[in-house]
């Protein structure tokens, strides 16, 4: 399922459809059997499932070991990143993760779209970046797999949330359980839910 719902007029990304017309209306119980992913997809994700204990049940400090892993599903995991091994990871092949980031305890990464972070970023505990949605206004409900770009030098402190379709400048500041669903200026500090600016860090084009 995808983690958060957006309008058919905000989407940019392509989804997933396959619902048959029944007398003029959609079929909403077909489009809950239809395939939404390829068969490579799925034995990709199969194999994922297989090797992620190896990823979860590994010691704190075997850093090095998590990105190998990541990187042969097809992650692109820069150099000096930390991901801590309790950190959720649905896809790993859609990652692109710059030099020298860091992922706290509980960290999702629900990247059913590409997730692109950038270096020196850090994501704090419990954070949520979400590349998934429905459209809601649809009577299918398909699923829509979104990206979500993350600049360098960010910090996404505890909790926080960042939706699908949204871009964080670089060096912006997300406040401890911000929600974020638009996207947020270079050097922007947010805070709140919805998340608003409070701030402006110094050396950042807003």
């Amino acid at each position: 399922m995808g983690g958060w719902a957006r309008s058919k007029d905000e989407r940019h990304s392509p989804r997933t459809t396959g619902a048959r017309a029944v007398n003029g209306s959609f079929d909403v119980e077909a489009n809950r059997k239809d395939r939404k992913w390829s068969c490579q997809a799925l034995f990709v994700r199969v194999l994922w499932g297989l090797a992620h204990p190896f990823f979860r049940f590994s010691p704190r400090l075997l850093w090095g070991w998590r990105n190998m892993i990541l990187r042969l599903f097809g992650a692109k995991i820069g150099a000096g990143v930390r991901i801590f091994p309790n950190v959720q990871i649905i896809i790993p092949w859609t990652l692109n993760i710059g030099d020298h980031c860091t992922f706290g305890n509980g960290v999702i990464l629900y990247a059913l779209g590409e997730v692109t972070i950038g270096p020196r970023t850090t994501v704090s505990q419990g954070v949520h970046v979400c590349g998934g949605t429905h459209d809601w206004r649809d009577p299918t409900f398909p699923l829509i797999k979104s990206p979500v770009t993350i600049g360098a030098d960010v910090w996404v402190a505890a909790d926080a949330f960042v939706g699908p379709d949204v871009v964080i400048g670089d060096g912006a500041i997300l406040g401890a359980r911000a929600v974020v669903v638009k996207s947020v200026p270079a050097g922007s500090i947010m805070a709140g839910n919805p998340a608003k600016k409070i701030g402006q860090r110094n050396g950042f084009d807003g």
